[in-house]
Formats: structure tokens, sequence, C-alpha cells
């Protein structure tokens, strides 16, 4: 074997397949020259093929990819057209820059698995952080893009970047395995948690493009938001989907559910919008009905639209056979049943509170049911010996309903040329058994009279009721004798 000067020694290590080492730039396959400060060992194989073995600042190029590799020492098999890089390896391309404290290249494949302490950095400036990376290199007509898989739970870090070209702060995502194709797709599998600067998510499986601005978490993904007033969001599968490097929507589908310190909204499908990082704007519907749910009532629908500014509730659409139902106040009577306001839509406006008052929760000011309205509401009785309360029932085209510090206030039905009608039911002979009189289940029938849309209702009273003159009270009752008069 020739000796060689302890400066340099070079080996020309050829690839597997002749033909690609002669056209190694259209088919992106590397023949490496290599150099060490200490003198290595050759070994010619019956093949023709030589084993090599160097160490001392080993520097391996390949020109015409733009590769160099840098480590302590390196082992190089040419029948199997592997090479081993080994101790403070330093692999540097035009796709990609990788440190790791061993890698090995295999030739015939354009493959790199590079293992412990392995930190790579992709030219966008997104890092690879883990145990260990399989990279395979794009190579003309069998690989347009490069693709990687990194096991052992790696974290990666993307970074985006604004409309101006400025990195934004980087998305950390770490799971058992991650697969990247290219710069911009990454999949990863087993207890992904992705965080971003405004929210935490987790789940099982994630896929994401940022080219696309797609990330989507799939199996028991949970989504928690850190900035602002904090919320949840659970689902079958949760989209992430951003515009211009900044996130849009928050989609959630199946069975979702969105938490907040306010609220608490179900449905089939949930829409999230945020806007500066926060959340502003709720909608959910599907074939299972929305429900949303705060401190003081819920309403049902067929689809529900919250409006949360700056992650506080302002208003509330229920749209299609909305039902909301509130606790009464039960201070003065025992209640079986919610108070229930019913209608084609219902409209619930809450305080504005200042943004600087972060402990106190909105409360309701305003409820408004518009098309085929209902309301039925209890209310203290009469007589204050009894504990059953009486029953007040309207019905109308509009219901508005005011509140003051979260109680009823006021009760205006409007006809608009339909009918209205309202009843009062106050409970009688309170000594006997509840189950003798049990007014709150009694049968409610509106009399054929019209509601007094100019006389306020007090918080414990229905709009007053004015039977018509000519008929009695209870047009199903048998009319009663005329008293006979005195002589």
């Amino acid at each position: 074997m020739r000796r060689r000067s302890a400066l340099g020694v070079v080996f020309a290590l050829a690839p597997a397949l002749a033909a690609a080492q002669a056209a190694k730039a259209p088919t992106g396959r590397c023949s490496f020259d290599v150099k060490a400060e200490r003198q290595g060992l050759l070994v010619k194989l019956p093949s023709g093929q030589r084993n090599a073995f160097t160490a001392g600042n080993v520097v391996a190029r390949c020109s015409a990819q733009g590769i160099v590799l840098r480590s302590d020492s390196l082992e190089s098999y040419g029948d199997e057209g592997r090479i081993v890089f080994i101790g403070h390896v330093d692999y540097a391309e035009p796709r990609l820059k990788l440190k790791a404290d061993l890698l090995t290249y295999f030739q015939r494949e354009e493959r790199i698995l590079a293992v412990q302490n392995v930190d790579a950095r992709l030219p966008s400036g997104s890092t690879i952080r883990g145990p260990q990376l399989d990279f395979l290199r794009a190579i003309p007509r069998v690989r347009p893009q490069q693709q990687a898989t990194a096991t052992g739970r790696p974290t990666i870090s993307l970074v985006e970047r604004d409309a101006q070209g400025r990195a934004q702060p980087p998305v950390r995502i770490t799971g058992n395995t991650v697969w990247l194709q290219g710069d911009s797709v990454v999949s990863s599998a087993g207890q992904v948690v992705v965080v971003r600067p405004e929210l935490t998510a987790t789940g099982d499986s994630l896929y994401a493009d940022a080219g696309n601005g797609l990330l989507r978490l799939m199996r028991v993904p949970k989504i928690v938001g850190t900035r602002g007033r904090p919320f949840t969001l659970v689902g079958e599968t949760i989209d992430l989907l951003t515009k211009n490097r900044k996130l849009e929507r928050v989609l959630a589908k199946n069975t979702a559910e969105a938490q907040s310190e306010d609220l608490n909204l179900k449905s089939d499908s949930i829409d999230l919008r945020v806007t500066g990082d926060l959340l502003q704007r709720a909608i959910a519907w599907g074939k299972g009905r929305a429900r949303a749910t705060s401190t003081t009532q819920s309403i049902v629908a067929d689809s529900i639209d919250v409006q949360l500014p700056a992650q506080r509730v302002r208003e509330l659409h229920a749209v299609r056979r909305a039902t909301a139902e509130a606790a009464p106040d039960t201070t003065k009577f025992r209640a079986l049943e919610n108070d229930r306001l019913t209608g084609d839509t219902i409209f619930a406006l809450f305080d504005s509170v200042p943004a600087k008052d972060t402990a106190r929760k909105p409360r309701i000011r305003e409820t408004i049911a518009t098309g085929n309205a209902t309301s039925l509401q209890h209310l203290a009785p009469n007589d204050t010996s009894c504990r059953e309360p009486a029953v007040n029932y309207v019905r109308g085209r509009q219901i508005r309903i005011t509140f003051v510090a979260g109680m009823i206030d006021k009760v205006t039905v409007t006809d608009t040329g339909e009918v209205s009608a309202g009843v009062r039911v106050d409970p009688r002979n309170c000594g006997r058994p509840a189950a003798a009189s049990a007014p709150g289940r009694l049968p409610l029938v509106p009399p054929s009279g019209t509601v007094d849309r100019t006389a306020p209702a007090s918080p414990h009273s229905a709009p007053p009721v004015t039977p018509p003159a000519t008929k009695p009270a209870n047009p199903g009752a048998p009319a009663l004798p005329e008293p006979k008069k005195r002589p």
C-alpha cells in the first residue's frame, strides 16, 4: 500500500455503480474525495473495491453535489457502498446541515442515517433535534424531494415568515416519530405535542403543510389557548389554518367541545376565529345540534354563533328551533324545572366589560326570541306561605327579556299582527300534599285575550292579561246561574 503524507491522505471512494460514477451530476449520486491528517489503511477486496479506514480531522467532499462531511474518523466499505463517519460529525449540503455523533452514508440509496445527539437544520431555518434521523437526498427521476424520518421522540421547530420575509416565533412539534417531505410537510405519530406562541395542542397524530397553512391533529386532539383568557378545544379532528403565517381559524370536527371561562360550546363541528392571537368568534353547527352553556343559562339550536371580542362573550345568536333555559330564582320558592324561552331564533346580549377587569365574567343583559316565541317563567307566588312557584306563560311573534344583575327585570311581548297570549297560574291550597297541588305541572292554556304591551312587568309578575268583557274568563267552564234579586 502506498503511504501518504501525515498532513493529508486522499482516498478516491468509488460508488458501487460505475454508470452512476460516469454521470454523477445528472443522477445526483456522489463520488467522495476524502482527506485526513493521519495515515489511513486501504484493503483491496476480491471484487476490486476497497475498504478504507482513517482518522484525524477527516474531510470528505462531493463537489458535484456541494456536500462536505467532517468527522474524527472514517470507515468505508466498498462492496456495500457504505461510509461510516465517527465522532463530531458535521454534514453540510445546500438542502441540509446536520451534526451528530455518528453518521452512515449509504451511497447506493443516497441515504444518510445520523444517530446520537442529532441536530439538523433545513434551508428555511427549521430544525430537527433527536436521537436519530434517517435522511433521503433528492435525486432527479428517483425522488423529486428530500425525505426524512426522525425517531426516538424528536422535536422539530418549524420557522414561519411573514409577508415581509421576517422570521416569526417557531412552531415546535414533538412526537414519537416524525416524517418530513421537502421543507414544509411534516407528519408525526405517538403522543404529539405542538407548541405555538398562542396555544398548545396535543394528539396522537399530526399532519402539517406549512405551504398551505394547514396543521391537522387527529385521534383525541386537544388545544389549549395560552394567551389572554384561556380556552380549550377538543374533537376527533382539529385543523389549525393560517394565513400570511398567522393563525386565523381552528376547526374541530365530530363531537367538538370548546370551553372558556365564560362559555361551554358543544356540537358536531366548532369553528373558532382568531385575530391577533386571541379568540374573537366561535361558530357551532351539526346534525347533533349545538349547545352553549354559560354561568346563567344554556341555549340549544341547530347552529350557534358567538361573538367574543378579546375572548369575552359579547353576543350569541342561536338559529333554528332555538331554546334557552335558565335556573329560576328559588330564594322564595321551590321549582322543579328551569325557566324556558323558545323561538325560531334567539339573540342574547351580554354586558360589555372593560378589558382590564379580567376577573369579572360578563353578565347577560338582554335576550330576544323571534318567530313563534314562547316564554315559561317561574315566579314567587302571591301567597307567601306557599313554597310552590307561580307560573307565567306568554307567546307572541317576539319576546324580549331584559335583566338586571343577572335577574329578569322585564318581559315584553310583540305580536306584529299575529296572535299573542299570556297566562299566570298561582298555587292554591298550599296545605295539601305537593302531589295534590303540583301547580307547576298543570297544562297551561292561554286565554283568548290580548297582552297589554304598554304596562311594564315587574320581576315577579307576567304582563297583565285583559279578558274580553263579553265572555267568561274561562270559556271551557259551564256557565253559572244568575243570582236571584231580592224583592
